[in-house]
């Protein structure tokens, strides 16, 4: 079966056809590093993180390119509000956005450029847009003729009299079209600028993704994705003026991922359900948060509140006690080849994961069959005889389906018996001494790593959670 995604520029779903064998050129439109991320930008970029780990397994040689946008307005006052340069606002974010993507499991991209370290770039492709007749200057601001191109609104599927319509950028006397967008501004007093050809200035938000994506994918890509709130305009206007640059379709396949609602209502700051992943991460595990991400089909809505985070971690504490079981149990089993009827069951279970995955990266359904996976594994260590190589072989499918793949057991290293005891020890001879601090931060970390601890007049039992 080959891999088919749904295709927001034809709204269909398509077989995956790459510009060179094997090859996947792919553009993340990543944050705007003002503050730090949210959890509808978390969905984002799991969600691709997942996407590329499956290309890759499935044979493919993906360069994935996620850039940081690190100047705009927001940034702007963020740092005249906090008395900073708008590129230590920058250096600030970024460093937070890696801390919380690595804790999620995101992997780092092959290139994470800067807007601020393109501009020389940027300014020549303006450059080249205006000498084509595709943008145009007034008053240091340069903008691109939206009717450029007959076939602009292709990705949003609206004609070009629609989007003026529905336009809610009046016109101006700069402006030759209340639907053409700025490519370069000239700056205010006081704001970070550069040199170009208008006058002092920094660039428009869309024609940054367009260059980033040009240099280090080429002029075609295969898959450029983002969220759905992302498709008009920028998405729109990156195919525009990317095409009027080279005269070649600027992406194949364009993936949008539906939004997050947090109780069923849309988040937004002014009803106050602006809910950071960072905070998050101070309550529940990582890779909970990551599981929850994944339980909705990406192109589907996905809710988020306290009680689907709580189920969410639940539900991933059955795929690691699983694991922890086998783990086990493969000390102790005997040792024989893997038999048969788990060889079928196995190879079934792939089946099932590729069938969901190849089919627009399903990763609700891939969830289900590791849970078709968990209720086999412990059917087979109730078994009377239980052989090393079969545990062996269910902790390898664990291990790269639910791992390598969803990401789900990242991380995740079990403390054996003999480490939990070392710790328990240490904690009693804090008690001993009267360094209670000492003591609770050893609670602490064992509860972090699921061991709880049950204090008796017997001495400390522990348990695995």
């Amino acid at each position: 079966m080959t891999v088919k995604l749904f295709n927001t520029l034809t709204r269909k779903k398509e077989e995956l056809k790459t510009l060179e064998p094997q090859k996947v050129r792919m553009y993340v439109c990543g944050p705007t590093v003002y503050n730090h991320i949210h959890i509808g930008n978390a969905r984002v970029f799991v969600l691709y993180d997942v996407v590329r780990r499956y290309l890759t397994y499935r044979g493919y040689s993906v360069t994935y390119v996620q850039n940081f946008t690190d100047v705009d307005d927001k940034m702007i006052r963020v740092a005249n509000e906090e008395g900073l340069t708008v590129l230590e606002v920058g250096d600030r974010y970024i460093a937070a956005y890696f801390d919380v993507a690595d804790r999620l499991g995101v992997h780092r991209a092959d290139v994470h450029p800067r807007v601020t370290e393109e501009i020389e770039e940027i300014i020549a492709s303006v450059q080249q847009l205006v000498r084509k007749g595709a943008a145009y200057e007034r008053d240091g601001n340069v903008y691109y003729r939206a009717r450029h191109k007959a076939d602009y609104g292709k990705l949003s599927h609206q004609s070009l009299d629609e989007l003026r319509a529905g336009a809610r950028v009046a016109v101006t006397e700069k402006k030759e079209d209340p639907l053409d967008f700025v490519l370069w501004k000239p700056a205010k007093p006081g704001e970070i600028a550069w040199d170009s050809p208008w006058g002092k200035g920094r660039p428009g938000w869309h024609i940054e993704c367009s260059v980033m994506s040009r240099k280090y994918l080429g002029d075609s890509i295969d898959i450029h994705a983002g969220g759905s709130d992302l498709m008009f305009p920028h998405h729109e206007n990156e195919i525009a003026q990317s095409e009027a640059l080279t005269g070649k379709p600027f992406a194949s396949y364009w993936l949008h991922n539906g939004f997050v609602n947090i109780d069923n209502e849309k988040m937004s700051k002014s009803l106050g359900n602006f809910v950071l992943v960072k905070n998050m991460l101070d309550e529940y595990p990582a890779l909970a948060v990551r599981y929850l991400l994944l339980s909705a089909h990406y192109r589907q809505p996905l809710n988020f509140s306290r009680d689907l985070i709580e189920q969410a971690e639940h539900a991933l504490e059955r795929i690691q006690h699983a694991v922890t079981n086998l783990q086990h149990r493969l000390e102790t089993a005997r040792a024989e080849k893997v038999e048969a009827d788990v060889t079928e069951a196995l190879e079934g279970l792939t089946e099932q994961f590729h069938a969901a995955m190849d089919d627009d990266f399903n990763t609700a359904n891939g969830i289900a069959v590791v849970f078709e996976a968990v209720r086999a594994a412990n059917e087979l260590l109730r078994r009377p005889v239980v052989y090393r190589e079969s545990v062996a072989a269910y902790l390898d499918w664990f291990a790269l389906y639910a791992g390598d793949i969803l990401g789900l057991l990242e991380g995740e290293e079990l403390l054996l018996d003999e480490q939990v005891e070392a710790l328990i020890a240490e904690r009693d001879a804090a008690r001993k001494r009267r360094d209670f601090a000492r003591a609770d931060e050893i609670r602490d970390q064992l509860s972090a790593e699921g061991i709880a601890l049950e204090d008796t007049p017997q001495g400390v039992r522990w348990r695995r959670k």
